[in-house]
């Protein structure tokens, strides 16, 4: 059945971030093509809206859209947060919903109570200013987003993307979700803060000076790779090629390599049954404590979590 969003906007709506969610929920697909959310935009009195742009939106539906809905996700304003009233009117019917915020979103959600005692996230710039608001809640401005059974907070408008990848992944699995990754170009695994559970694909450019030493890497990663190996590839000195990878890639090549084995192992654990030694073997961690150990650093959870998690038709 497919998965009905509803999508709580105000006045001063920061229009980007409504144009990730319809973006990216809009554009996950079955394999036979079929559209698996429906993403409906809401307000609390049907009409124009304004954004924090030069533009007004005109919304069609009212509060009849987020009792109807399966997930309420609420952007960012930059008008005044809600009145308690009026939040409360918002989030009446809400007990077995999925609730979403993006940026400062989450003081709707707060306001309403749902956040108490669970952990959310909030833009940095506001963090002070919700701690103080609402101390019930278990704030955590240092993650990107934030999972906490059915409420979820994301911090900024580009952890939006992450948040959004993360739930359609939840929803339909780890296809789907690298599919709608690919479609919208989204950029490298930012570090820090929270795991990312979204496909990161390397940009495959041959525009580079290092893109033939990538590509022979990509190859061959079950294999001992030095950064030796790959300036030799190159016909280049070591300085040489470490100083131009990380000027293109914007990393080292030996970080560059360890984030193309998770990646690698990440896909395996997905899309095959093989044991974690094999994948270990297979990706050049040698060892499955390696790989153990290094899942655990980059996600925060076992090869074997993760596979439960996102394994690809169940």
């Amino acid at each position: 059945m497919t998965h009905r969003i509803a999508v709580y906007v105000r006045d001063g709506l920061l229009a980007m971030e409504l144009g990730i969610v319809h973006r990216l929920f809009g554009q996950a697909q079955s394999e036979s093509g079929e559209a698996l959310y429906e993403v409906i935009t809401c307000t609390d009195v049907p009409g124009a809206v304004r954004t924090d742009s030069d533009v007004r939106i005109l919304v069609e539906r009212g509060l009849d859209a987020v009792a109807e809905a399966d997930t309420v996700i609420v952007p960012a304003s930059d008008a005044d947060y809600a009145s308690d009233s009026a939040v409360s009117i918002v989030f009446d019917a809400l007990s077995t919903q999925r609730l979403a915020s993006i940026c400062t979103g989450s003081f709707v959600l707060a306001a309403a109570g749902v956040l108490d005692g669970k952990r959310a996230t909030t833009h940095w710039k506001s963090a002070a200013r919700f701690a103080e608001l609402y101390p019930q809640v278990l704030l955590d401005p240092n993650v990107l987003y934030t999972d906490d059974g059915n409420v979820l907070t994301a911090a900024g408008e580009a952890s939006g993307i992450d948040l959004c990848l993360y739930m359609i992944r939840q929803d339909f699995g780890a296809a789907v979700a690298n599919r709608v990754a690919r479609g919208t170009v989204v950029p490298p695994h930012r570090s820090g803060g929270q795991a990312q559970y979204i496909d990161t694909p390397v940009p495959r450019t041959h525009s580079t000076s290092t893109a033939d030493a990538q590509e022979w890497a990509l190859r061959n990663l079950g294999s001992a790779l030095s950064v030796e190996d790959l300036a030799r590839h190159q016909a280049m000195s070591v300085r040489t090629f470490s100083r131009r990878f990380v000027a293109e890639v914007g990393v080292s090549p030996a970080r560059w390599i360890v984030a193309q084995r998770v990646q690698r192992a990440r896909e395996m654990l997905e899309n095959t049954d093989l044991t974690i030694e094999r994948i270990a073997h297979d990706t050049g961690f040698g060892t499955a404590t390696s790989l153990r150990n290094q899942i655990a650093a980059e996600l925060g959870v076992s090869p074997s979590a993760y596979r439960a998690t996102f394994r690809v038709g169940g």
